[in-house]
């Protein structure tokens, strides 16, 4: 793990991971819950999250020209790749993709970068059952775009999450940043 990686995991552990008793967005009861925006949307987090992702981005060699997921999870990984890429003379433009078609205006569902055809890498927050990434993945090709990779921050290690994420994003691989037990790891040696 990189000196990067670690601080953000820091500010996962310190500022997004609680122990309690949830529901899920997948209707999931869970005994903890990652929210990660309040990461993302740190400052300090926002600019680890997009050299993170950015870092990510050209490890695995995706070569991508823009970076999108659906929003809302998304929307802070997204910019902060897109600005941290900009710093480096390496722009990968920024996309979200709408829950659903705006009903007026241009009626779009992808929102941002906009050129059919090019390559991009889907991002989430947290993947657990993968729904929210696999409407990101769909919505994308539907658009034109040529999907590369899927990267998500933190996944939950939900059985179906994974297969249903890798399937979906196929022929392109998905990784992780983080699993949920590294963050929980490092929220418990917090006390």
């Amino acid at each position: 793990m990189t000196a990067i990686q670690e601080q953000l995991l820091h500010l996962l552990a310190t500022h997004s991971f609680r122990l309690g008793d949830f529901t899920l967005s997948s209707g999931v009861r869970s005994d903890y819950y990652i929210d990660c925006r309040t990461t993302t949307l740190h400052a300090q987090g926002a600019e680890l999250t997009g050299r993170v992702f950015f870092d990510l981005l050209r490890q695995q060699g995706w070569q991508a020209d823009a970076v999108g997921g659906l929003t809302m999870g998304a929307d802070p990984i997204v910019v902060a790749t897109s600005v941290i890429s900009a710093q480096a003379g390496a722009p990968v433009h920024g996309f979200l993709v709408r829950k659903s078609e705006k009903a007026h205006g241009m009626g779009r569902r992808v929102e941002g970068f906009q050129q059919k055809g090019a390559r991009v890498m889907i991002v989430d927050d947290v993947c657990t059952t993968g729904g929210s990434t696999i409407q990101a993945i769909e919505a994308a090709r539907e658009f034109g775009f040529n999907i590369v990779g899927v990267a998500c921050l933190v996944e939950r290690l939900e059985a179906a999450g994974r297969p249903a994420v890798e399937k979906a994003a196929l022929p392109a691989s998905f990784v992780s940043v983080f699993t949920s037990n590294d963050v929980k790891a490092a929220h418990l040696k917090l006390k």
